[in-house]
């Protein structure tokens, strides 16, 4: 029989009134219920509805209690509990309960205890319902990560009855007891090996082979047996191909996010399902604008766990999505919907104001993952965000201790590459420059020197912390138990030696020793040098032929002896005469043309990038007469002869003409 009541389970229905379930479990020891392990998986699930009793007598009075009482789901599934019903009156008579209405019940409480004790003063149990309280002492139990159960309820006596009720009548439990309690049971970290956990796997297995099992049930258990057993298990594979029989339009929102959620755990074998994620994700496309925050979040996680980078107009249509979200989102969602966009380099400016105007507001009490991945995804994009960059700002000097050495670094690092000094820089710099000398020998040695190199991109320069980073200690220290530091470490660093001598005149401190000093500033990461565009820089070539005469006076992509790499040189004599590139004598002045095209800037914005800042105050410093040829004013020219005007302009401002 499907419906199993205490009576029969416990032998004594007085005994059980009485004293509970302690009591009744006197004559039936319990030794068969492991404890429960350290940790558990962080998935979460949408709760599952009850089904219809499978007796005869008791379907026949579920239906009538059901009708009579005219309770019925809610559009999520869940039993609702009519607020006209006595409950006392219920309890007095066994035979008007509800099932959906015990189901309901179980919700109001809010922990183990009243769980338990709950089911010790029911006179028959349905196995829905039981199901359901295993599925709410993990729900009250979950804090902070940590699903381990308390030692007083292992050994309730309440709780060890249920666990035995499942153990010895799996095979009598309908689909939805079953899934639900093996659902709940992973979920509490009980011993897989268990008998209780084995014999309710393999009644799953055998249910699946058999087939007939609904899609919800099937994703749920795909779950469940991911944490029981791992990607690997073979019942799992019989899921997925029975899942990608089914016709995507029948699948519930959750069904969909749910079949990410399987296919993320098993990411190594995506190849193997790549077809059935296409079908998934053109579908997905159709289902976006219904998606709670929950749901949308965990499809972007899986969609990076699963590298669909091919998926990108769902990720585009997602993020147009996660507009009206951004409130609702929780902590930890919101960071991963960061992580999802930083990831596939996807932007939206809809989806910046919000988040600008949710971080400006809230920064003070937002997570600082929250905060720091808001960060990353600013200087990802290049976009020049003055209100989070701003909150930012005040949150780190005012709350500095809130977040890690890590964190800091990641806060800190975005001001220098997009350029930007807040209001409070001089008191945000001193709050900052106590932490390095409080924490100096505590930061990892490429961390520390990212920090020190973004401030000296923005002239915050980090003179006390100089001959620090140029001994040979830290220097061993950056090395670490590699053979040689990196090349963009030792380009930082030479950035750093060249902005003491160029910009600190009043530095005499140690000097950076010439085996650490590199030659070039162009590395393959491109984080201190752009190259420049060759499509800007053709155009204005020619531009520059028929201004001059000739290619011969003019050099291209010209590497100083200060490791700068220079767009296009022209020399001038004393006179102004253009002399030709070869010629190394008689220079009196020298132009540094800077083509800058859009990646030199923020987007969608005229504001130069800290290297790119940085490099024209050096090229200066070092003589070099700096002319930039920025793209936004190309583009504004209509014809060559124009083109040769505004060179003309550029180059030679106060000469009525040119000679060469």
């Amino acid at each position: 029989m499907a419906l199993i009541t205490l009576r029969r389970n416990l032998c004594h229905l007085a005994d059980f009134r009485k004293h509970g379930a302690l009591a009744a479990l006197k004559s039936h020891p319990v030794n068969r219920v492991h404890k429960v392990g350290k940790k558990c998986a962080s998935l979460c699930f949408p709760s599952l509805p009850p089904e219809p009793f499978g007796v005869g007598i008791h379907r026949a009075w579920c239906k009538k209690s059901h009708s009579q009482n005219g309770n019925a789901l809610d559009p999520l599934g869940e039993p609702v509990l009519s607020q006209a019903c006595d409950w006392h009156g219920l309890e007095q008579n066994p035979k008007s309960l509800d099932e959906q209405m015990l189901y309901g019940r179980l919700k109001d409480f809010a922990s183990s205890e009243e769980v338990l004790h709950f089911l010790s003063t029911l006179p028959m149990l349905p196995d829905t319902v039981a199901a359901g309280a295993l599925q709410r002492i993990w729900e009250v139990e979950k804090k902070d990560g940590d699903q381990k159960l308390p030692k007083e309820i292992l050994e309730n006596g309440a709780f060890q009855a249920l666990c035995l009720r499942f153990e010895q009548n799996s095979s009598g439990l309908s689909d939805a007891a079953l899934v639900t309690a093996l659902q709940a049971l992973s979920l509490l970290n009980v011993d897989p090996q268990s008998s209780l956990l084995q014999n309710l796997v393999a009644e799953s297995r055998h249910r699946v082979q058999r087939g007939g099992l609904e899609v919800h049930r099937l994703c749920i258990l795909g779950e469940s047996l991911i944490r029981l057993q791992g990607p690997g298990c073979e019942t799992l594979e019989l899921i997925l191909c029975q899942l990608q029989g089914e016709e995507l339009e029948t699948f519930a929102l959750d069904d969909i996010v749910a079949l990410y959620r399987i296919l993320q755990a098993c990411s190594e074998t995506a190849d193997q399902h790549q077809p059935f994620l296409n079908k998934i994700n053109n579908f997905s496309l159709s289902v976006v604008s219904s998606l709670s925050p929950t749901l949308m979040s965990q499809m972007l996680t899986a969609l990076v766990a699963l590298d669909q980078t091919q998926a990108l107009p769902l990720v585009i249509k997602l993020g147009k999505y996660a507009v009206r979200h951004i409130p609702r989102f929780t902590h930890e969602e919101l960071a991963k919907v960061l992580e999802a966009f930083i990831y596939f380099g996807h932007n939206d400016r809809f989806f910046t104001a919000a988040l600008e105007q949710h971080v400006a507001s809230l920064c003070l009490t937002l997570d600082p993952e929250v905060v720091s991945r808001a960060m990353e995804y600013c200087s990802r994009k290049r976009i020049l965000s003055k209100p989070i960059l701003d909150a930012v700002a005040e949150t780190l000097e005012g709350h500095s201790e809130n977040f890690s050495l890590h964190q800091v670094s990641e806060l800190i690092e975005p001001f220098g590459k997009l350029n930007y000094l807040p209001p409070n820089a001089s008191a945000l710099f001193r709050k900052l420059e106590n932490l390095l000398l409080k924490h100096f020998d505590s930061f990892p040695p490429k961390t520390l020197l990212k920090i020190l190199h973004s401030c000296s991109l923005i002239e915050c320069h980090p003179v006390n912390f100089m001959a620090k980073i140029f001994s040979p200690h830290f220097l061993q220290k950056l090395q670490g138990e590699e053979s040689y530091v990196d090349r963009l470490s030792l380009a930082q660093l030479t950035q750093l030696f060249l902005t003491s001598v160029l910009e600190c005149p009043f530095y005499k401190g140690r000097k950076l020793l010439p085996k650490y000093q590199v030659r070039s500033f162009l590395t393959p990461c491109r984080s201190l040098e752009t190259p420049v565009d060759f499509q800007l820089y053709k155009l204005v070539r020619i531009g520059l032929i028929d201004l001059l005469g000739a290619r011969m006076y003019f050099a291209s992509k010209v590497l100083t002896p200060y490791c700068y790499t220079i767009d296009v040189e022209i020399k001038l004599d004393e006179e102004g005469l253009v002399l030709p590139f070869t010629i190394d004598e008689d220079v009196h002045k020298r132009l540094a043309l800077c083509i800058d095209d859009p990646k030199r800037f923020s987007l969608n914005s005229k504001h130069l990038l800290g290297k790119e800042a940085i490099k024209h105050r050096h090229l200066r410093l070092l003589g070099y007469q700096v002319v930039q040829i920025p793209y936004y004013e190309v583009e504004m020219l209509k014809s060559r002869v124009e083109l040769v005007e505004y060179l003309q302009r550029k180059l030679f401002p106060h000469n009525v003409g040119v000679r060469w």
